[in-house]
């Protein structure tokens, strides 16, 4: 009887140990992101720089593209929530908002945004962090895929236009493209690939028994794919419209359909050729002079477009998450 208690003892230290390692590890993390994103606007962000991309510009247009931070945020809220409810099972909306600007915040500073996968998880305390990332990996995919087929296509028109590339070339890509994105979206909403591909193919490989863990997957029904292809596509509407009206602010022109062009490439060109740097800094900002120019838009505004396109969409969550991070329960 006495050794049964003394074992229960023991487990119940572990227990705690654990819990106390848990939120030591946890702490830390938050450090480091706090550490790293004022390391990083203090690198990046010069005064001096921002009051004269000010001058010449059109405040009104500007007002608008910060506006329009309000409806990304909500659509990216709107994405993560359908995930954590699916995915998850979890149904908590403030949990869930809070969880998306930690993400921001964590991601903001580090290569590639990895930083955004444990940065949600810090609320998520009784899911695992593989359930978490999983599910971060699933609300990013569908964006993905949007950002993939719009900056195809509009790669291929580039390169015709610009390039002087036969007419047959460009209709046979497009072909490719329209072809490789329909089995895609079949498969996609079809119920039964994730178990015929994830699951029944592999069940006697050696991996099963990790692949057995994320059965939760399955629960990506046809619905659930419709609804996030539909918000992810109002997503994408948007913050390419920030975009196009910070050009038309710092260019004091208007040319919807080259900057809308142009917007496309340069997040196609962010995405799938991102720099190892914090929130791919340069990439975006490079790709965005270069295709503008083709566009007749001077280097200035071009830049000056993207970096406050930066500053809007990931610096101002990325502060408001950091704040949440650390904010008393």
């Amino acid at each position: 009887m006495k050794f049964f208690v003394e074992l229960e003892a023991v487990k119940k230290y572990i227990t705690n140990s654990l819990i106390v390692n848990r939120n030591k590890i946890f702490l830390f993390l938050k450090i480091i992101i706090a550490a790293g994103l004022l390391f990083f606007i203090i690198k990046t962000v010069k005064i001096s720089g921002i009051i004269q991309a000010f001058e010449n510009a059109n405040y009104l247009l500007i007002s608008l593209a910060v506006i329009l931070l309000i409806p990304n945020i909500f659509l990216q809220y709107w994405k993560w929530n359908l995930t954590c409810n699916t995915i998850l099972n979890y149904k908590h909306k403030k949990v869930i908002l809070i969880s998306l600007f930690q993400g921001f915040a964590a991601g903001a500073f580090t290569p590639f945004r990895l930083g955004e996968y444990f940065g949600r998880a810090f609320l998520f305390k009784e899911k695992t962090l593989l359930k978490v990332t999983i599910a971060t990996l699933i609300d990013k995919f569908f964006p993905l895929v949007i950002v993939a087929f719009a900056g195809s296509l509009a790669s291929i028109l580039f390169v015709h236009f610009f390039y002087d590339v036969t007419i047959y070339i460009t209709v046979a890509l497009f072909v490719v493209v329209f072809t490789l994105f329909y089995f895609l979206i079949h498969l996609l909403i079809d119920p039964e690939f994730w178990n015929n591909f994830l699951f029944n193919k592999i069940r006697k490989s050696r991996y099963y028994k990790f692949f057995s863990k994320m059965r939760f997957i399955k629960n990506l029904d046809r619905n659930f794919t419709i609804k996030m292809f539909s918000v992810s596509f109002l997503f994408y509407l948007c913050f390419t419209i920030q975009f196009v009206i910070l050009v038309s602010a710092f260019n004091n022109q208007f040319n919807f359909v080259d900057y809308y062009w142009a917007a496309i490439l340069v997040m196609f060109t962010k995405t799938f050729f991102p720099a190892v740097s914090l929130s791919e800094i340069g990439i975006r900002e490079g790709a965005s002079v270069f295709f503008l120019g083709q566009m007749g838009v001077d280097a200035a505004s071009a830049f000056d477009a993207a970096i406050f396109l930066f500053f809007i969409n990931i610096l101002i969550p990325s502060l408001v998450g950091l704040a949440l991070l650390f904010k008393k329960k």
